[in-house]
Order: structure tokens, then C-alpha cells, then sequence
């Protein structure tokens, strides 16, 4: 399967978080950024790394833009220029374009022109957020610490008619499923013999990597 594609507009220090975070997340990452300094810094964290101006048409469409799955408008403090380079993410034709709000202001346009995310950094980790928008399947993600995480995932078709038992996730996986969410109700500490359902929602707790682990093998397996 072909790895997906992001690019991240903005090195400041949210950008450059995002950058990281996807890039951990073994995705292609391409950093874009005016000043030379900050995509020399990430150069050898993303996939690639230039300097262009996102507010330039012709710079965007030049990088081939419009190919990526998702892009991550990080541009600090200059709302215009935030404004103006989803504008032409839009008119370009990006799948998904994630933007980051400076205020209630800036979170009203982005919305009204078509943002498909809007964050808040100061509301949400970069670890987060980078997180949910890899992963198909993840609705939710807080860290606990930085090697254990609870998540939100829905049950895959493979996971559909197994029971807790019968998918032995506890020993597989070294993970546990604390509650169930299906539809309007919420089975808090499931029972051993309690099925599973294609789209319940699984709120999973235990380490990243045994997380990561249990959600790539329920899709792929």
C-alpha cells in the first residue's frame, strides 16, 4: 500500500512538532517554510524540506501540491497568509486541509472557506493530532505519558462477531479494552464473553506501540 503524503506549511514551533510527529508516524512528510533557517533545521527529520511561499500559487503547484493526502497549514502569527494558502490549498484541490487557528476569529474564516480541521495547539498536543489524521481508524488519542496513551478505535469487519475471549487482546497485545461504545451506549468493563460489533467504538488503554501494534493488525490481518 502506498504510504500516504503530507506536507506541513509553517516550521514554527507547531509546525515543527507536526513535522516531527508524522515523521514518527512513518509517513512522507514534506516541510515548507519562507525562512531557511527552520527548513534547514528539519531537513533531516522530514521527508523533504524547502523554502517557498505558501501564498504563491505557482510555488505550491510547483511542489506538486495537489498530490498530497493531507496538508497542515502552520503558519504562526500572519492570519492573512494562513487564510490565503488555504484558499489556494482549496482551489487546488487538496483532499484534506488541516489548519491552525489562531483565535475564535481565524477559526470562523478558515471554517467558512473550507477547512476540512481546525486545531487549536494550544488545546491540542502535536502528538495528537498527528496521530488521528494517520490513522483511519483512530478517533480519539490522550497521552498519558509519553509511552502509554488511551485511544479510541473502531472495530474493524475482522473484529465483527469475536468476543473479548475469543480475540485474547490482553495477551497479544498487552493492551486492554476498558469500555465499548455502541451507539448511544457504553459498556464499561466489558465481560470476557462480551462481542464485538463492526464499528463499536474500542477505548483501548495501554503502551503506543502495542496500540499501534493491535490497530494495524486488525485492518491488515
Amino acid at each position: 500500500m502506498k504510504k500516504k503524503e503530507f506536507a506541513v506549511i509553517g516550521l514554527g514551533r507547531f509546525g515543527g512538532s507536526m513535522v516531527k510527529a508524522l515523521s514518527e508516524e512513518g509517513v512522507e512528510v514534506l516541510a515548507i517554510d519562507t525562512d531557511e533557517d527552520k527548513v534547514n533545521e528539519y531537513a533531516n527529520v522530514a521527508s523533504h524540506a524547502v523554502v517557498g511561499d505558501a501564498t504563491d500559487e505557482a510555488v505550491l503547484r510547483s511542489l506538486g501540491i495537489r498530490n498530497f493526502d493531507h496538508v497542515i497549514v502552520a503558519i504562526g502569527d500572519n492570519i492573512q497568509a494562513s487564510i490565503l494558502t488555504t484558499l489556494i490549498l482549496k482551489e487546488l484541490g487538496v483532499q484534506h486541509i488541516t489548519v491552525k487557528a489562531t483565535n475564535d476569529y481565524h477559526e470562523k474564516v478558515l471554517s467558512r472557506i473550507g477547512a476540512d480541521q481546525i486545531v487549536h495547539p494550544e488545546r491540542d498536543m502535536g502528538k495528537r493530532i498527528a496521530h488521528n489524521i494517520v490513522s483511519n481508524n483512530v478517533l480519539d488519542y490522550l497521552e498519558l505519558s509519553d509511552e502509554h496513551s488511551i485511544v479510541e478505535i473502531v472495530a474493524s469487519k475482522r473484529l465483527n462477531g469475536n468476543s473479548l475471549i475469543d480475540l485474547d487482546i490482553r495477551a497479544k497485545y498487552g493492551i486492554n479494552i476498558v469500555a465499548i461504545k455502541r451507539g448511544r451506549d457504553i459498556i464499561v468493563s466489558p465481560q470476557a464473553d462480551e462481542g464485538i460489533r463492526q464499528g463499536d467504538i474500542l477505548i483501548v488503554i495501554g503502551a503506543d506501540k502495542d496500540i499501534d501494534r493491535f490497530e494495524k493488525n486488525q485492518v491488515e490481518e
